[in-house]
């Protein structure tokens, strides 16, 4: 078994004592209701954040929000249950942090480490444990929830709120914000062994992916797409040991190691993490993937949220296509986009992708709803159909005179041609009678009477469509 100088010695679930209860919560809650209750009447109610993962430009307002910078806190650990109560502006690496040495982690931790409890619930998230229990929201018991109406309501599955709690995924604060989330926790072993197998076809690679993710001998499973004959099927399995680690959370860069390596060996926060450091691949175009860069920076600079910083001001002031026009460039379409497509369909839309948008790396996930016999109305998969998320982040060359959005509204077109969802966490080009039909507006009007009725936060389509 390796040795190093970070321990990777997990105890066995349930033999630990859970973290005492953190106190103050029911404080927290209360200041935040009387926040709500002295915002102007006349406008939407927003969160005051300082940091994002939406790749949705906002409309910017002087108006001030709602301060949740205080609900930050892991309330509870339960290493018996496996269970986790936490606030809802708890990043995933504070959770990750605190469950870890009870030898438990969330059912599935999103790639980057400040994505919120409260927003993987109300805005959707995936990883490679996926395959197995569906999204961050499938694995919640229970949401405290300040709603549209100012009042404060727990919801469960069973209970007078239950069409809340089914609602919630995919309402993007628009219902209400989650204060507090308990959710169940699965066991995890010190290490992961990666195994990065490439296939050079389509769709036998989608066929494997099916085989394997039926097949449930993996913890984990993923892909990365370099090229149309350049495909890597990653399958993780936690490990008690493991003769050589790997450490990507510096100078090496995890996605070029799947093309040199076909066996690797990670820690399990290492592997939990391992997009993280490079955003995905998306820090090349930041100039951070050459090695005097990295030394220095140091690791503590080479984050999603720093990058996400970056990005934010670039777009803020177009400094980007500014540049491109000096320089006699074209201009460029940002096409940042996570959508979901039947397995059957995957290799159809890998072709539209390769032919069409022209973009590589592609990120490739696979999903299946973990409870078959649960709907959650305002992003309807199939519960009996298996998956593939493309995630696509970049930017491509347009013509002078073509519409905005052309390339991200030809994705929307095929996404919904071959039956498939996308997620709204960037943008979206939708005509609202679109929209509504994709995204279930009936169910959605029934709980924005019920929670908001007097229209105190942003509908669905305005917050995520004409991003007011």
């Amino acid at each position: 078994m390796v040795l190093d100088n970070r321990s990777a010695s997990y105890p066995e679930p349930g033999t630990s004592r859970s973290l005492s209860v953190v106190p103050g919560h029911p404080e927290r809650v209360e200041a935040l209701r009387a926040q709500f209750a002295e915002q102007p009447p006349d406008l939407p109610v927003r969160l005051a954040k300082r940091t994002s993962n939406l790749f949705r430009s906002r409309s910017r307002r002087d108006t001030p929000g709602l301060d949740v910078s205080e609900l930050t806190h892991v309330l509870h650990v339960d290493p018996v249950a496996r269970t986790a109560d936490v606030e809802g502006m708890v990043t995933y690496e504070q959770l990750v942090d605190a469950t870890l040495p009870y030898g438990l982690m969330p059912m599935v931790v999103p790639q980057l480490k400040t994505i919120t409890i409260g927003g993987a619930i109300t805005g959707l998230g995936i990883e490679s444990s996926s395959f197995r229990n569906g999204m961050p929201h499938e694995s919640v018991l229970e949401l405290e929830i300040l709603t549209g109406s100012g009042e404060v309501v727990v919801a469960r599955p069973d209970n007078e709120h239950a069409e809340l709690f089914f609602g919630f995924p995919n309402s993007y604060g628009t219902l209400g914000y989650a204060l507090r989330a308990r959710i169940e926790l699965e066991p995890v072993r010190p290490y992961v062994r990666l195994r990065h197998l490439r296939h050079t076809d389509p769709r036998s690679y989608f066929a494997e992916l099916a085989r394997v993710c039926a097949e449930g001998t993996a913890d984990f499973v993923d892909g990365t797409v370099f090229g149309p004959d350049e495909l890597y099927l990653t399958l993780g399995t936690f490990t008690d040991e493991a003769p050589k680690l790997s450490d990507y959370t510096w100078l090496d860069i995890y996605y070029r190691s799947i093309r040199e390596r076909d066996i690797d060996y990670l820690h399990t926060r290492d592997y939990l993490w391992r997009w993280d450091t490079d955003w995905f691949w998306c820090s090349r175009a930041l100039g951070v993937q050459h090695r005097p860069v990295r030394l220095l920076l140091g690791p503590q600079r080479l984050r999603s949220d720093v990058y996400w910083k970056v990005v934010a001001f670039d777009r803020r002031y177009d400094l980007s296509n500014r540049v491109n026009r000096l320089l006699g460039r074209p201009r460029r379409e940002p096409v940042v986009q996570d959508v979901e497509i039947p397995v059957d369909a995957a290799p159809e839309f890998l072709d539209f992708l390769h032919r069409d948008i022209r973009i590589s790396p592609v990120w490739i996930c696979p999903v299946r709803q973990r409870h078959p016999d649960r709907q959650w109305p305002l992003y309807e998969l199939d519960p009996h159909t298996l998956y593939v998320n493309f995630g696509f982040w970049g930017t491509v060359p347009v013509r002078k005179d073509a519409p905005r959005g052309e390339h991200n509204r030809a994705v929307e077109a095929k996404v919904t041609e071959l039956g498939g969802r996308k997620s709204l966490y960037s943008e979206a080009f939708y005509d609202e009678r679109t929209f509504w039909r994709l995204y279930n507006g009936t169910a959605y009007a029934r709980l924005k009477h019920r929670y908001d009725p007097r229209g105190r936060l942003l509908d669905l389509y305005a917050k995520c469509v004409k991003s007011e």
